[in-house]
């Protein structure tokens, strides 16, 4: 679900240190140190120390540890919006929300860090999970905000709620099942699974 980042540069100042540096830089040299040394033992000044910059550059990016797996999450939730509004008027509900979630979950393979490590890290990884909760919870209103104007109601109403949860649940049992499957789709999990959102949705 989170965002898998362009290519790393930097920039680098008349002294030859780097004036500043990207996301992307950050979160590859994040995720190595996660890997080496384990998330919790990887400190921001660990990741900072890695790319040549103070701690304080590193949370002008991201302001905790904890939302660099996330990427930048919500650039990519105004994306996820114009999926969704893209949709053609006349496409089912159910069917407009299926392929809004597979279009959001179309990243790159040659991403660096790669999508299933982003992944794995943050369904797998204590620490992460109560930040997770409330990444989910800003995933979950797209949808709901979506489904609101599709059906003139509110965001909060009903069905968007219920959409909305749903939506996740399916995903994440997507992910899940591709994570425990090195040669499995993630296209075709997540395909599969959300078609079992018209069982939800009034035509």
């Amino acid at each position: 679900m989170p965002t898998s980042p362009a290519p790393a540069t930097r920039r680098s100042s008349l002294r030859g240190r780097p004036a500043a540096t990207t996301h992307a830089a950050i979160e590859q040299a994040a995720f190595q140190l996660f890997v080496s040394r384990g998330f919790e033992a990887t400190t921001l000044d660990d990741i900072g120390e890695a790319i040549g910059v103070g701690r304080r550059t590193i949370t002008r990016y991201y302001p905790s540890k904890n939302d660099i797996p996330w990427g930048q999450f919500d650039r990519t939730l105004d994306g996820f919006r114009e999926i969704l509004r893209s949709m053609p008027a006349d496409l089912p509900l159910h069917e407009a929300v299926h392929r809004g979630v597979l279009a959001f979950n179309d990243f790159p393979t040659d991403a660096s860090p790669s999508h299933r490590d982003r992944m794995r890290l943050i369904l797998t990884t204590p620490a992460l999970q109560a930040h997770s909760v409330l990444r989910y919870a800003s995933w979950r209103e797209v949808i709901a905000e979506y489904v609101a104007e599709r059906t003139d109601g509110r965001p909060d109403d009903l069905l968007p709620q219920t959409i909305g949860q749903v939506s996740l649940a399916l995903a994440l049992t997507s992910y899940q099942a591709w994570l425990a499957d090195e040669d499995a789709s993630l296209p075709d999990l997540l395909d599969a699974t959300m078609a079992h959102l018209r069982s939800y949705v009034s035509s």
